[in-house]
């Protein structure tokens, strides 16, 4: 299961990550607030990658 759900969570903060930075162009986020809205997002995409793993592991 492992060997299916790593790079697809990988692929899946990849894509985050990108519409995060589409997110900071658009609403003209200041650059020194940037790194926070990235952490956020980060940790709260990884945090439900890690529960949907756990979710299926044990279903």
């Amino acid at each position: 299961m492992a060997l299916y759900f790593i790079p697809l969570a990988t692929v899946i903060l990849f894509i985050i990550n990108q519409l995060t930075n589409t997110l900071c162009i658009q609403k003209e986020i200041p650059e020194e607030k940037q790194p926070k809205v990235f952490r956020t997002i980060n940790v709260l995409i990884t945090i439900l990658l890690i529960s949907s793993y756990v979710e299926v592991l044990f279903a």
